[in-house]
């Protein structure tokens, strides 16, 4: 299937996402001619690009004919709500075989065998067919033009869990959800492994990663499949190995488990070349500690059982200092000024319980 009749799917499909410009008037030394306008009877809507495409969050696409003289391509470009879907669109789009170029102002770009090079900036991915008539200068500046409406966040880092020895170009594939995932499947001749689609655990966040290995006598997929914490990536161990097809036990097919990681290889061609490809992934579980340290400083016993004593003695002495001045006071303002400061008898009241008539007087207190 070609861009072009992928595209018109997804205009039907929804009309809505026609609304949003992304593509420049022109770039380097190409020029838009028109807009591209769907015909009235579209190409059959069942396909699988439909799903992969809805899955990984298209939010806008847009293609316009560009020239250059006689020369002409067509740009089409697809936005996506995070470069996550945008990077699964754009390995879903990758044919096997071909290499990423470097030194270019886009984050992923591959130019495909049929003439038609694939760019991924962010969040969003171009697709230019009839890509042998640009030359690199123009493809650079169509990136940069169009990266400056793209969001930069990085896709998530599972791609780079896998090998790179024996690993075949182009088949890298990445599935947010079980439409890519079976697509993927499908590429890599798998199809076996489909009904494992529904364990793996996308519903929980989970992320997939498969990419083909091969050698002069060896042949396999591994796949990744990373979760958001290593609890969801136990439970959905036992799933997944619940789910592997009957031949999976005796192809050499086994589940692996590295903290929120699981590592599959798909019908390996020996189980030696199996376990130097897991063994090869790229991933290391790390524990990081949020308490806060501190150096101990706390000084020897002795020195603080003085200053237990000594602070001990001071109160004391503060004490009775305090208990001889106010008890001293009152002692010698009563002896040389009776009844005249304290217990003036004008100011005192005793209670009496009324046994006797004989009145109490206070100054036989004294």
């Amino acid at each position: 299937m070609n861009v072009r009749s992928l595209l018109l799917i997804l205009v039907l499909a929804a009309p809505s996402l026609r609304a949003q410009t992304i593509l420049p008037s022109h770039f380097g030394r190409w020029t838009a001619a028109n807009s591209f306008q769907a015909p009235a009877q579209p190409p059959d809507a069942r396909d699988a690009a439909k799903d992969v495409f809805a899955e990984a969050g298209l939010q806008s696409l847009q293609a316009r004919t560009y020239s250059n003289g006689a020369a002409t391509a067509i740009v089409t470009s697809y936005q996506f709500h995070d470069s996550s879907g945008a990077y699964e669109a754009y390995t879903y789009l990758r044919k096997p075989g071909t290499a990423e170029n470097a030194g270019t102002a886009a984050a992923n770009s591959t130019a495909n065998a049929d003439n038609r090079h694939l760019t991924r900036i962010g969040n969003i991915v171009i697709v230019v067919d009839n890509a042998a008539s640009l030359a690199p200068a123009d493809l650079d500046s169509l990136s940069r033009q169009v990266g400056s409406r793209a969001d930069k966040t990085p896709p998530p880092p599972i791609p780079d869990y896998l090998p790179e020895r024996d690993r075949i170009p182009g088949t890298e594939k990445y599935a947010l959800g079980p439409a890519a995932f079976r697509a993927a499947l499908s590429s890599l001749d798998r199809q076996e492994y489909a009904a494992i689609s529904d364990a793996a655990g996308f519903s929980s966040g989970a992320e997939a990663m498969l990419a083909r290995y091969r050698t002069s006598r060896d042949d396999t997929v591994l796949l990744l499949i990373e979760f958001p914490t290593p609890q969801l990536a136990g439970l959905h161990w036992k799933h997944l190995d619940q789910a592997l097809p009957p031949t999976a036990k005796t192809n050499g097919t086994s589940i692996e488990r590295k903290g929120s990681l699981l590592a599959i290889v798909l019908s390996p061609s020996s189980p030696s070349f199996a376990s130097r490809i897991r063994d090869a992934v790229n991933y290391e579980t790390q524990v990081t500690w949020n308490e806060p340290t501190h150096t101990l400083t706390d000084p020897p016993i002795t020195s603080v059982l003085a200053k237990i004593i000594i602070a001990t003695g001071v109160f004391m002495l503060v004490a009775i200092v305090f208990g001889v001045a106010f008890g001293g006071v009152r002692v010698l303002l009563k002896a040389f000024f009776p009844g005249k400061i304290f217990d003036r008898p004008e100011q005192m009241d005793v209670l009496q319980l009324g046994l006797s008539g004989k009145r109490i007087n206070s100054r036989d207190f004294y």
